[in-house]
């Protein structure tokens, strides 16, 4: 697909992080981008930098989703863009004993369904809703939309402490085959990035030693990554038009031990 001011897309997540650099990214090809992103200040201001749109979004509600992605459609059109970018994390065991008293405890499930919700059942809500509205586009070139998803190396490499959020993350690489193949016919195109350590709010939030360590461990380039580099894929992603159903690992080559 080619990216000018012809294109429209919308960006989950995209106030901060791999969103925001995604959202830069294709509004300096001419594409009209929307910011979705509970963060309403920062993604307001994005919005203004870039001349786009922003709408408040819970990617947990379909009335939030359907809502955000009506007033982005009414001020850029359709999309035939959709990055996913929206996602959170939290860490704790499957079972462990307290700290303090040394009895048996078990991972919240209200947070085990949370970081679901929103990683896994959240990019599908918004991919679901975006290709029903692409569906309506007369194809360019044969294509009507590109949808991308965010997963994580975690999906792959999930550590101690990840089984929530390794396992809505590889939730979202499980669907990407079976999405392309229901969105095929009608020139729809899915593929799902899964991003290594960035440098990202999410990131930033680890204390200094972690994040020393982890960076350590990254064969080459030996640093976490730069959103721009993630950007990078997601445009080439949506240009290359062969690509389709693709699972992609942007990670400089590391593997994530246990712990």
């Amino acid at each position: 697909m080619k990216l000018d001011s012809e294109i429209t897309a919308i960006v989950t997540g995209g106030a901060s992080g791999l969103g925001a650099a995604t959202v830069r990214a294709l509004a300096a090809q001419g594409v009209r981008v929307g910011v979705c992103d509970i963060d309403v200040e920062a993604g307001e201001a994005l919005a203004d930098e870039v001349g786009g749109g922003f709408a408040n979004a819970d990617v947990t509600s379909d009335d939030a989703v359907a809502a955000a992605f009506a007033r982005l459609r009414e001020r850029n059109g359709q999309e035939r863009i959709l990055v996913n970018c929206a996602g959170t994390a939290v860490a704790a065991k499957t079972a462990y004993r307290d700290r303090e008293t040394g009895a048996p405890a078990f991972h919240s499930l209200e947070a085990f369904s949370r970081i679901v919700d929103i990683n896994l059942i959240g990019s599908f809500r918004c991919a679901a809703m975006s290709a029903a509205g692409m569906l309506a586009l007369e194809p360019l070139a044969g294509e009507r939309g590109v949808i991308v998803n965010t997963s994580s190396i975690a999906a792959e490499d999930g550590q101690v402490g990840q089984s929530a959020y390794a396992a809505s993350k590889a939730g979202i690489v499980g669907m990407t085959l079976p999405m392309a193949r229901d969105l095929a016919r009608d020139g729809i195109r899915v593929n799902t990035i899964l991003p290594g350590v960035f440098e990202t709010p999410l990131v930033a939030a680890n204390p200094a030693k972690v994040n020393e360590a982890l960076a350590a461990r990254i064969p080459n380039p030996s640093r976490f990554g730069d959103p721009d580099e993630f950007a990078s894929l997601v445009l080439e992603t949506v240009r290359n038009a062969y690509l389709n159903a693709a699972v992609i690992r942007l990670d400089a080559a590391i593997r994530l031990p246990p712990r």
